[in-house]
């Protein structure tokens, strides 16, 4: 399935032409509070749900963007397959965004994703490469099976470690407080 993109300088510049437009962020919470465009909207892709975006009006294009593109391409498949129509990558992400200059909030630093499933994988091969010597070989198995994942991640562009690792407590926006934890369901009460 073929994916519309447009390069971060259009995007930029139909913004400060005045055109509305709507951007989200699919990378997880931790990644976008690191860094990420200044109007963009966190929606990570774990938690994308194409029916959030049945009511929106078609005429106007609805932007992705993550770290590089390639899960902004995963979520504009995933939205287009469910009908929702006029889907937009930003061609590199938010790196291109960044690499061409663009304004961008920055936050606390976090490990990205990307590092995070080759710090796992690493730590797994590792840990089977050892087993394997000093228990039993067939821990060498184990060091296979993760490598034939990477593999098949390379091949697919679909990694089920980084869906893993974007689940992780540590990869999640901190509980805030809103009007639902208020008694009165008005000004959101501070949750403590």
């Amino acid at each position: 399935m073929s994916v519309t993109t447009i390069s971060p300088q259009q995007l930029h510049d139909k913004l400060t032409a005045g055109t509305p437009v709507e951007l989200i962020d699919v990378r997880t919470p931790a990644e976008f509070g690191e860094v990420h465009v200044s109007f963009a909207r966190n929606l990570p892709l774990t938690e994308l749900e194409p029916a959030q975006f049945t009511g929106r009006h078609v005429s106007e294009p609805l932007y992705v963007i993550c770290r590089s593109g390639s899960r902004a391409s995963q979520a504009c498949q995933k939205l287009t397959a469910a009908g929702v129509a006029n889907v937009v990558n930003v061609e590199g992400g938010t790196q291109a965004w960044e690499q061409a200059g663009l304004p961008v909030k920055r936050g606390q630093k976090s490990i990205s994703l990307e590092r995070q499933v080759r710090i796992a994988a690493g730590t797994l091969v590792a840990t089977f490469g050892v087993l394997a010597v000093l228990v039993h070989p067939y821990f060498a198995l184990g060091a296979a099976a993760v490598g034939g994942g990477l593999v098949f991640a390379g091949v697919t562009d679909t990694c089920g470690m980084a869906l893993m690792l974007a689940r992780m407590p540590w990869n999640q926006a901190p509980k805030t407080c809103s009007a639902a934890n208020s008694p009165s369901g008005g000004a959101p009460k501070c949750c403590g």
